[in-house]
């Protein structure tokens, strides 16, 4: 019996070890991770004044949309996905991306406890939260020029045709359809290493999804990429 705990403890720390190679190396993780949201339609977003961020404000969820693909904090973890319904990709707190922490504090809809007392418009105290090795790996994260943020992207709305049965299952259906119907680039870095990191990357297949989320009543150092005066016009389109 020690030898087989032995081997399984050996075992567990080989896969552990895996997992974090993989993260490290892209960021974001492989998708398949299911984190209980199960949609029945495409959420309604609105935007956060002053940040080139999106949230769902009729969610019980910390939803939001930045750069191309959707973000939820869950957990006391990080979850990134280009479908709003998943699959989920785990994010390590020192990938997630700066504007994503500057979320300020009012539009979590479901904040954890830790929030309590902190301001709801500055963005929540990470390097409290996750110590001083997290602020030295992001250190100047809540210090940024407004005037330099980049323009929001575009929504996906061509999701909100997939839905229910029609929604596409498999990671590589759901890579085909943005390709044809999303051509919009990311400019984070981390996000565009994920993408670029994918084709060479065998996706496992999807968790089995959880329990739905009910609406409500009605890193890497941040890069500067120029963003154009029609591209930010474009961003407009679909938006709410």
């Amino acid at each position: 019996m020690r030898f087989l705990l032995i081997g399984l403890w050996m075992l567990c720390c080989s896969m552990t070890s895996a997992v974090a190679q993989v993260s490290i190396g892209i960021g974001i993780g492989l998708p398949g991770v299911s984190i209980g949201i199960n949609l029945p339609v495409y959420p309604e977003f609105a935007r956060v004044p002053g940040y080139p961020v999106y949230y769902a404000p009729r969610l019980n969820a910390n939803f939001f949309f930045y750069d191309g693909m959707y973000w939820v904090y869950q957990g006391d973890n990080w979850y990134a996905s280009s479908w709003y319904n998943g699959p989920w990709s785990l994010v390590g707190p020192q990938y997630v991306p700066l504007y994503v922490l500057r979320i300020p504090v009012r539009y979590y809809r479901v904040p954890p406890p830790y929030f309590h007392g902190w301001r709801s418009d500055a963005p929540p105290r990470w390097d409290e939260h996750w110590g001083n090795d997290w602020g030295q790996q992001r250190k100047g994260w809540d210090k940024w020029d407004r005037h330099s943020a980049p323009a929001r992207a575009p929504l996906p709305v061509y999701q909100r045709q997939y839905s229910g049965d029609r929604y596409p299952q498999q990671f590589e259906q759901q890579q085909t359809l943005r390709s044809q119907k999303y051509r919009y680039e990311p400019h984070d870095p981390v996000i565009r290493q994920h993408y670029q990191a994918q084709p060479a990357q065998a996706a496992p297949a999807p968790s089995p999804r959880g329990q739905a989320v009910e609406p409500q009543g009605t890193g890497a150092p941040q890069q500067k990429s120029p963003h154009g005066q029609g591209q930010a016009k474009g961003h407009d389109k679909g938006e709410k």
